[in-house]
């Protein structure tokens, strides 16, 4: 984060607020021994019978051989740390013509698009101001691959997505003086791997963006466990500090709280003394103070009890279904959850619309609960629906996974891409069945991304009607930069590494007893020795037994 020992030092390690309170930190200890989870019930049915067919004790005895027994494998090659992992692949890499890594850095990427398009591979005048609008979308818990996030990351970029739909509805939006730029950070869990490479890349020129074409930064974070009606506005402190930017500040804030007047949404100022929450806002505020907010569900510690946990769940933000609804009726059923989260997308396009210079009648812009709807279903509940299998690519449909599997993982810039590329309401060219599946656009790609979508099936068919999208999203990496400048020990950035394993897997087998294993061995040793006593006695003896007969018609004279 941004608070130092140079930068804010009387708020520096939650001096000020503890954020998590009910946070154990378990996920950061080091155990040196593997844990398992076992989701399929099948599965923990099957040790259970294990166990108590064997290992139970009966008549008041001790358990009797055989015993069940269960042997894990999870074989790690890194070592160590970072520094020292890094190190030996680098080694192996320079030297060895089939190196074998044994770890990799965290790497992923950002997703970002703007509401009017810009030159990717160029560079935004100076004189052109941004509004950055940012949110995470990566989640973390205990077990590897089961990571719902279902307010700790899903609340938010939903809410995000819903917002720059909305925004879009305004008549006048290709008119405005300032740019919207919509950023999906992935890594953040990490120590901000996404928002720290941004930064970096904005500081070196690698980014069509500089921190200097920054108006202003919102960022959306858990946004689901509202109490009542209240957001809560939080700022910076520090930077507020300069005249400048407290002035810049205290507009934002107005206009986010004239734009919730008639809403179901109350935003609520956050004491003055207090510091900024865990945001992606503090790694930009690390390179320059820029006027920025952070939007969340609670004004000091967090409402989510399942921070960072495998139960950050939809149940966890109220997603519930009323019972006896097929798939597609809970697709579209508009829950509690995605109406107030529609709320809080409408007010933050109406702030946005206002700080990029809109002055018409923002009623016109409002977000579509059915969109918001769609989209918790389909990344909490079941990825694999009607809706998410027409707005991807086909060469994708693998990432959507089975039909019948529920959502479980939260972190890949995907699936947020495909869905801005539907939502962002830009040009759409139709082709019919059978023409070309591959059209050429008549646009420049670096203002704009292409993608050829499935479409939506055809009434009584099993074909679709597919179209290209065009819009203006794009990638970025979300890489650490201290991974670019071979810096794996620093303190600046991110140096989360991952390890490369062998096949996870477990085995369930019966042990005998020691007296059993005892007579094993006695008896595999006598076998042992008499086999080799008789190949010796056979072999001293081998011109005898085994001699060839005399032919009886020889004769000696």
């Amino acid at each position: 984060g941004v608070y130092s020992k140079d930068y804010g030092p009387e708020y520096a390690h939650c001096n000020t607020t503890v954020w998590n309170p009910v946070g154990s930190g378990l996920s950061y200890e080091d155990f040196d021994f593997p844990i398992f989870l076992l989701e399929d019930a099948n599965e923990t049915q099957v040790i259970k019978q294990c166990y108590q067919d064997h290992n139970i004790p009966r008549d008041g005895s001790g358990p009797e051989y055989p015993l069940c027994a269960m042997q894990l494998f999870s074989h790690m090659h890194a070592v160590t740390s970072t520094v020292t992992c890094m190190r030996r692949s680098s080694l192996q890499s320079t030297f060895s013509i089939n190196p074998e890594i044994v770890c990799d850095p965290l790497l992923d990427y950002n997703v970002w698009s703007t509401l009017q398009p810009i030159n990717s591979s160029g560079k935004v005048e100076p004189d052109k101001e941004v509004i950055m609008v940012a949110t995470r979308i990566d989640s973390h818990s205990f077990f590897w691959n089961i990571a719902p996030g279902a307010e700790s990351a899903v609340s938010s970029f939903v809410t995000h997505l819903a917002a720059a739909e909305a925004l879009h509805k305004a008549s006048d939006v290709h008119l405005l003086q300032r740019n919207v730029m919509f950023t999906f950070f992935q890594g953040e869990t990490f120590d901000y791997i996404g928002s720290s490479r941004m930064v970096y890349d904005m500081e070196n020129d690698k980014f069509p963006l500089r921190l200097d074409n920054i108006h202003s930064f919102v960022e959306l974070n858990q946004v689901a466990l509202r109490n009542g009606s209240a957001l809560w506005m939080h700022t910076d402190p520090v930077s507020r500090l300069n005249a400048s930017v407290g002035a810049q500040v205290r507009n934002l804030l107005d206009i986010l709280s004239s734009s919730s007047v008639g809403s179901n949404v109350t935003l609520e100022e956050v004491e003055y003394s207090q510091p900024l929450p865990p945001s992606s806002f503090q790694r930009f505020l690390r390179a320059r103070h820029i006027p920025g907010v952070v939007l969340t569900d609670h004004r000091a510690a967090f409402q989510n009890r399942y921070y960072q946990s495998m139960y950050d769940t939809p149940e966890n933000i109220g997603v519930q279904y009323p019972a006896g609804l097929s798939p597609e009726e809970t697709l579209e059923y508009v829950t509690d959850t995605a109406k107030a989260l529609a709320d809080v997308a409408t007010v933050v396009a109406r702030a946005l619309y206002r700080l990029a210079g809109g002055a018409n009648n923002t009623s016109a812009i409002q977000a579509d609960p059915k969109t918001v709807t769609r989209m918790l279903y389909g990344f909490l509940i079941k990825m694999n629906n009607s809706w998410f299998q027409s707005i991807i690519k086909p060469d994708l449909q693998g990432i959507l996974g089975k039909s019948n599997t529920r959502r479980k993982n939260t972190g890949m810039g995907l699936i947020p891409r495909g869905s801005f590329l539907s939502l962002n309401k830009g040009t759409a060219w139709l082709f019919p069945r059978g023409s070309l599946q591959s059209p050429t656009p008549p646009f420049s790609s670096q203002l704009y991304d292409y993608a050829w979508v499935q479409g939506s099936l055809e009434p009584n068919s099993t074909s679709r009607a597919p179209y290209c999208v065009r819009s203006t999203v794009h990638l970025s990496k979300a890489l650490s930069p201290a991974f670019e400048l071979r810096q794996w020990g620093s303190t600046e950035y991110s140096t989360w590494t991952e390890s490369r394993w062998k096949e996870i897997r477990a085995r369930i087998f019966l042990v005998a007893s020691k007296e059993l294993e005892i007579i094993t061995l006695v008896v595999g040793i006598i076998i042992l020795v008499f086999s080799l006593l008789a190949t010796y006695f056979i072999n001293a003896k081998a011109d005898i037994l085994f001699s060839l007969p005399r032919d009886p018609g020889a004769v000696a004279y």
